[in-house]
């Protein structure tokens, strides 16, 4: 983000017309403070002094005005007696007495009620303009008025002024006369003046020491800056290794006693403890400057170490250059890595088999590695820089073109299967196209292209494994739709064999008859035998028995691969109806099975038990193999769906097995990984483990009474997304 100064308006602006901003942008800052204050400090004195001085100028002249017009309420009810006496000695003494208590009262006199004056205190004569001025009207109980008096032999009016107080005498509401007292204005006000020079010196007094601790403050600020200035010029040259904040007289290993010398802060004097992650204290968030300050503000070496908000600049100052150099040394250990990366990466692409190429958003090529160019290109140095016009036919080229823009339109991916011919040979290729983002916009393409051809000549084999797997289903219907026919044939030609003598001739056609229907019975029986079309027996059988029997079969052959079965075969098992051959077939798929995702050096637990609810046995056959990915969970009991390499398995198996439970009136689930409570644990063992798979197998234990709910552990596991609840196909 950008910040610029506004241009300056106001008073700033006409400062800067006449010059003044620029003179004080080039003081230096300690000049600028101390210039501040001074006139903060002027500014505000002169404007409290003023707004000071009128106030007390103004109570001052109330409290003077306050006492005047006490005084001539005192004397007027004092002089009530000797004017109804008409008593003029206690009359002078009284005017006298008030006279003489204060050097600030001009004059006191005592008029009647007609305004005669009955005793002043006027020693030149009584100043005849006093006699009619600031009369009391009627009804009012004072009079206050600033009066010029003259010199009291003539009728000349002087400059001096004063406060004239008048009260009346009253005695039972009847007025007998009035007293007036006068406060010189002169000497009030030099009164006031003198306050206000007490409050101006002190305003002086106190301006004077603020503006010298205004001064040390400046010089205090701008050294601690002045480090800060030092500290980033030494940053600027290349040098992280700074020490902006001050060096603490205690540190964090004196204060707790702390004898940890594997902690990065022990024994550091230039960084604080909360700015380094992986201190060892044991109140100490993990994490770095970030994680720690909030929880460090609460510990008492924050609180006896922190400072003010220069000392916290300079101690994050520190904190960013130390990051900064960590940030480098991370950086160029990340460069490093990245050119060890880049140089595997370049082997990786020149060394694959597969064609890699990259092209932007135009679709120009960018990058192809050698496999791509060897293919497309033959002797070609590079291909940078071109299109596929210029690599491929232009009717090819145009149908990747199109593939290309949809690509780019929709950011769906692309993946096919493309037939390519080279030099009169055909060529499969397994073909990805995925879009190559730069932050939310597509900026090109990426290909992987894998030569397939030796895939699909597999599946070819594959694809005629399984016509003959069809086959030999189909022979199986056949030869059992006339292994009947076959026998009634056998039948009644030995029937007749036993009626005829053996000396006619038919007898000896009869015994070619019989022998030939022997011989299609065989061959009956062998494609009854590779069908597995079998009719099934059902008995009572015991589960545990049979479970146990194929266990001892396979045992010896796992072992050679270190390979064990631990069984839990629960002894309350009530005996099941089923066929005996065909269960065991299922066991033995499962194991099987189990024996193919371990491959070596593993663990199988068989177990059986009755489900707590409903006329059920479970049994669980689970492994530490590789697993099964969630997208194969939902195809393995698919006919002929299998992981195995071509011709290691038909992928008939489990689909058998399926049937032949789903015959059963039973159910068989798969989950991977398999959960812990299927296994036992793995150090019991001493097998190393995988993600594993279990099978959950449930047959009813009567076919005749009604089942209820399923097992907990089915419930379970149907109830996971990636388990196939029913077969496909």
């Amino acid at each position: 983000m950008k910040y610029t100064e506004d241009r300056p308006r106001g008073i700033t602006g006409a400062l800067e017309k006449v010059g003044i901003m620029r003179f004080l942008d080039r003081l230096s800052f300690r000049n600028k403070i101390f210039l501040g204050i001074t006139a903060v400090v002027l500014v505000f004195g002169v404007l409290s002094a003023v707004f000071v001085s009128r106030i007390a100028t103004s109570v001052m002249l109330g409290e003077i005005q306050k006492r005047g017009l006490n005084l001539a309420v005192s004397l007027a009810v004092r002089t009530a007696d000797p004017l109804l006496a008409l008593d003029f000695l206690r009359l002078k003494n009284m005017v006298d007495e008030v006279k003489e208590s204060s050097d600030d009262i001009v004059y006191t006199f005592v008029q009647d009620q007609s305004g005669m004056v009955l005793s002043h205190t006027f020693k030149g004569g009584f100043p005849v303009n006093l006699k009619a001025a600031n009369q009391v009207p009627p009804g009012a109980h004072e009079q206050i008025q600033l009066l010029d008096i003259g010199d009291g032999d003539s009728d000349t009016v002087t400059e001096e002024r004063v406060y004239d107080f008048a009260v009346p005498v009253t005695i039972s509401h009847e007025r007998l006369g009035t007293v007036r007292v006068g406060l010189s204005q002169i000497k009030a006000h030099a009164a006031v003046r003198r306050l206000l020079f007490t409050i101006f010196g002190v305003s002086l007094g106190a301006g004077l020491v603020a503006v010298v601790l205004g001064t040390l403050y400046a010089r205090t600020v701008t050294r601690r800056l002045d480090i800060l200035r030092k500290s980033a010029e030494e940053m600027i040259k290349g040098n992280l290794e700074v020490q902006t904040g001050p060096v603490l007289t205690r540190n964090c290993w004196d204060i707790k006693d702390c004898k940890e010398g594997k902690c990065p802060a022990y024994g550091d004097v230039y960084h604080r403890c909360w700015t380094m992650p992986g201190t060892l204290c044991p109140e100490c968030a993990p994490g770095g400057y970030q994680e720690k300050i909030e929880t460090c503000k609460n510990c008492d070496i924050f609180r006896q170490n922190s400072g003010d908000e220069i000392q916290s600049l300079a101690e994050a100052f520190d904190v960013m250059a130390l990051s900064l150099n960590r940030y480098i040394a991370d950086l160029k250990e990340a460069e490093r890595s990245l050119t060890r990366q880049q140089q595997v990466l370049k082997t990786v692409m020149e060394s694959t088999p597969d064609l890699v190429s990259l092209q932007d958003r135009n679709l120009i090529y960018r990058a192809v590695n050698p496999a791509f160019r060897q293919y497309f290109a033959g002797n070609e140095p590079d291909l940078t820089e071109k299109s596929d016009a210029d690599i491929f036919p232009p009717v090819q080229a145009a149908i990747i073109r199109r593939e290309d823009q949809e690509i780019l339109r929709t950011g769906v991916p692309l993946s096919k299967e493309i037939l390519i011919s080279k030099d009169n040979v055909k060529h499969w290729f397994h073909m990805v196209k995925v879009p190559v983002y730069d932050e939310d916009r597509i900026a090109g393409l990426l290909l992987t292209a894998r030569d397939i051809t030796e895939i699909k000549q597999y599946q070819e084999k594959l694809v005629q494994t399984v016509k003959m797997e069809q086959l030999g289903k189909l022979a199986g219907g056949v030869a059992h739709e006339i292994n009947t026919p076959l026998g009634i044939i056998l039948g009644y030609t030995q029937m007749l064999l036993e009626d005829l003598p053996q000396d006619v001739e038919s007898h000896e056609y009869l015994q070619i008859i019989e022998k030939q229907t022997k011989i299609c019975r065989r061959v009956v029986a062998d494609l009854l035998g590779f069908s597995r079309q079998m009719e099934s027996r059902m008995e009572e059988i015991d589960l545990n028995a049979s479970i146990a029997e194929v266990v001892q079969l396979v045992r010896h052959p796992f072992k050679q691969n270190w390979i064990d079965i631990q069984t839990s075969l629960d002894p309350d098992v009530p005996p099941i109806i089923g066929d005996r051959e065909k269960l065991k077939q299922v066991w033995i798929n499962l194991l099987n099975n189990a024996f193919d995702a371990i491959g070596q050096d593993g663990a199988i637990w068989v177990k059986t038990r009755m489900c707590p609810r409903g006329n059920r046995v479970l049994v669980t056959v689970a492994d530490t193999g590789a697993g099964i990915t969630p997208q194969d969970l939902k195809k393995i009991f698919d006919p002929f769906f299998t992981t195995k390499a071509p011709g290691a398995g038909t992928g008939l198996g489990l689909s058998v097995s399926f049937g032949i439970i789903q015959g059963h009136q039973g159910t068989i689930t798969a989950l991977s990984p398999a959960p812990p409570q299927f296994l036992e644990q793995p150090e019991s063992t001493g097998k190393s483990t995988g993600p594993g798979a279990v099978f959950l197998v449930e047959l009813p234990v009567s076919r005749e009474e009604p089942q209820e709910d399923e097992c907990e552990e089915v419930w379970q596991a149907r109830s996971l997304e990636s388990l196939p609840v029913e077969p496909r196909g």
